[in-house]
């Protein structure tokens, strides 16, 4: 097999018992051709079954499935033992509550099959919320112009291993996945025609606080990688943009308007998960 068609699919999980085996399942559900992956699940600093799930599922995989327990908790320390143990240079990671359509996998192998380094990620869908003010906020959100860019990489992306080059040892940042996507020039980014579910947080509180950690994801990588910033080009709304979406959808930009408020006010520090 040649490893421009295998891939480690990297999988951190933090107490992740309610969402990890419909994501293994989906992943093990994967039309790959000819290609060939391993899964790495790094189990940080879990006290719930997120470990006994997968190796449960791995008994019966037709693809290794590689259970690693970590004590210590915090997903970049994952991603860190994840990448040690990689046996393909080719690497997806894929948050443990997203779920990948049968295509997506193969289709990132055959798109990052090249010597030239590459990033890639699938169509993201907005998983269904329970919420109404959840519902509200994703539908005025996915019209947002970063949402609606190549490869926004939210939930899961990929590098192949010249790509994986771009950066050493996982920093300790709050926004892993912007900090990877700025390491790639637009023009260095590929989507893959096929699709995942991302599921949006629940309530009001939580769509807050994830947004504020997003907020300071960003500006952390502003502030400690500023060099990236070449590489941004999500653009922004601009007023008469924020207006045409605000007139379409009145209700949803109230509620993206009252969320984005409420992250200036003081919260909570560090990182959160929102659920």
């Amino acid at each position: 097999m040649s490893a421009s068609r295998a891939a480690s699919v990297i999988v951190p999980a933090h107490n992740e018992a309610g969402y990890l085996a419909d994501c293994l399942h989906a992943v093990l559900a994967s039309d790959l051709g000819d290609a060939q992956i391993e899964i790495l699940l790094v189990a940080n600093g879990c006290t719930d079954d997120t470990a006994r799930i997968a190796r449960d599922i791995g008994v019966r995989a037709a693809v290794p499935l590689h259970v690693i327990e970590t004590p210590q908790g915090g997903k970049l320390h994952a991603l860190r033992l994840g990448d040690q143990a990689a046996l393909y240079g080719t690497r997806i990671y894929l948050d443990a509550d997203v779920l990948v359509t049968a295509g997506l996998i193969a289709g990132l192998i055959g798109a990052l099959a090249d010597d030239a380094p590459r990033y890639a990620s699938g169509v993201p869908c907005i998983a269904p919320a329970r919420s109404a003010v959840t519902r509200a906020y994703a539908r005025f959100w996915k019209t947002l112009p970063f949402v609606r860019q190549i490869a926004p990489g939210f939930g899961l992306f990929a590098v192949n291993a010249a790509g994986r080059e771009r950066w050493g040892d996982w920093p300790q940042i709050v926004s892993d996945d912007t900090f990877v996507r700025l390491h790639f020039a637009p023009s260095e980014r590929l989507r893959v025609a096929h699709g995942y579910s991302w599921p949006m947080v629940e309530g009001f509180g939580n769509l807050v606080r994830v947004r504020r950690r997003q907020d300071r994801g960003v500006a952390e990588i502003a502030a400690r990688y500023p060099q990236l910033l070449r590489n941004d080009d999500k653009g922004g709304v601009g007023a008469a943009g924020l207006a045409r979406r605000a007139l379409r959808d009145p209700l949803g930009f109230a509620v993206y308007g009252g969320v984005a408020l409420a992250t200036k006010l003081p919260g909570q520090g560090g990182w959160v998960r929102g659920r």
